[in-house]
């Protein structure tokens, strides 16, 4: 069964998912433009890889629990309780806790080279949970994106996840759900920006190239429709609940509307 909302599907931007989705986006969004960029380029998938401090809410050095002793506390030695603090029971014995370790992370991202010269002529990002909140995640995107728009290397940067806080652009404010940023070296620091809702289509967008090259249009529709389908997550997801990323009142009832015609439909073909 095809994914029943007309543009981006929330329940891909579900944490659970989401990892999977970006992996398969990059290699599909690979395989899609391979064939019209050659004989003068070809696409490279890359990584970039950073260590990330563990999310808010772990304890530094000592886990949410109480940790209590097999005999009764000796009067001399006081129970220090408080939220996220264990309570000593002796001073003898060792607690257990748990050190907040980085984790290595791994973010994935293609590059337009030239066959000529191996110059990278188009950086493709798609944006992940960990660029749009604050930690390293976010600083070693932005790092690499000011490192993309100070040389000749065009930019194409998707952000297909509502919840965060956007790339920083300016001249416009453009509360929007997704953004599709285009941005081609010699017209810097101006930008095409494509920004659309959840109800919108997704808009088919080109991949900047030398000047005088024909530039490959990506229509991302179909691109994540092949995900779905063989991902399986048509299969995977739950739509008899709501999608967990905050959703407006008017959002709420247009999702219930699309999967209540959804299901409409699919109920008269049986």
């Amino acid at each position: 069964m095809p994914s029943p909302f007309p543009g981006m599907n929330p329940y891909l931007e579900n944490p659970e998912l989401w990892s999977e989705v970006h992996s398969r986006l990059i290699v599909a969004i690979a395989d899609e433009i391979a064939a019209p960029l050659r004989p003068q380029y070809y696409v490279a998938i890359e990584k970039r890889t950073y260590l990330n401090e563990p999310e808010e809410g772990v304890l530094v050095g000592i886990p949410d629990v109480s940790v209590f002793s097999k005999h009764r506390p000796s009067p001399s030695v006081p129970e220090i309780q408080s939220g996220g603090v264990a309570t000593l029971a002796s001073p003898q014995e060792p607690l257990t806790v748990t050190l907040p370790v980085p984790e290595e992370v791994h973010e994935n991202y293609l590059e337009v080279r030239e066959i000529q010269t191996g110059a990278v002529i188009t950086a493709i990002e798609i944006l992940s949970p960990k660029n749009k909140r604050s930690g390293e995640g976010r600083h070693a995107y932005l790092r690499k994106r000011q490192q993309v728009l100070a040389s000749l290397t065009h930019l194409v940067e998707i952000d297909l996840l509502r919840a965060g806080t956007s790339m920083p652009i300016q001249g416009a404010e453009v509360a929007t759900d997704y953004r599709i940023l285009i941005s081609r070296s010699k017209g810097r620091p101006t930008a095409q920006l494509y920004a659309f809702n959840l109800q919108n289509p997704i808009p088919v967008f080109p991949v900047p190239l030398k000047q005088g090259d024909v530039e490959p249009l990506v229509d991302l529709k179909p691109i994540l429709e092949g995900i779905y389908d063989r991902a399986g997550f048509d299969l995977r997801i739950d739509y008899d609940q709501l999608p967990q990323s905050g959703l407006s009142e008017e959002q709420v009832n247009w999702v219930t509307s699309v999967l209540s015609s959804s299901n409409q439909v699919e109920g008269s073909t049986v």
